[in-house]
């Protein structure tokens, strides 16, 4: 998601002090768009309006562990494009910092490899969606 000044939504994650975009699972019920605004909503306190799909990622050597209860997944994440309606960023339960970071600082931020793939993704300003 970004700004009108290009700026990027990012939280600092509580469980593993990397950078990521705001994210989660789906309840039942709900679509892919509305997942992805309620969770923007939870984790950084600004709503969106979910504008357009950067990719459909799967890699099935990165596995996610949970250490809080040991869970392990195979990862799958869909990336939105996203324009802010309102709200102010406001750190959550899972985001210990909401920022909005400027197209030139995101590099120098600590990410997982798989987010780096993401944003990297969103910011080359391809616009056929990533399909993998």
């Amino acid at each position: 998601m970004a700004d009108d000044r290009g700026r990027i939504l990012l939280i600092r994650r509580t469980d593993n002090d990397n950078w990521a975009l705001p994210g989660g699972a789906m309840d039942l019920g709900e679509s892919l768009p509305q997942a992805a605004v309620r969770e923007t909503l939870e984790e950084t306190g600004v709503r969106v309006e979910v504008t357009g799909l950067v990719g459909i990622y799967t890699d099935p050597r990165h596995v996610i562990l949970y250490t809080s209860n040991g869970e392990a997944r195979q990862e799958f994440s869909v990336v939105f494009t996203a324009r802010p309606l309102g709200g102010t960023p406001t750190p959550s339960d899972e985001s210990r910092e909401v920022r909005w970071v400027a197209r030139d600082a995101v590099g120098s931020l600590r990410m997982d490899r798989s987010m780096r793939l993401r944003v990297d993704r969103y910011l080359s300003g391809v616009e056929q969606p990533h399909l993998g």
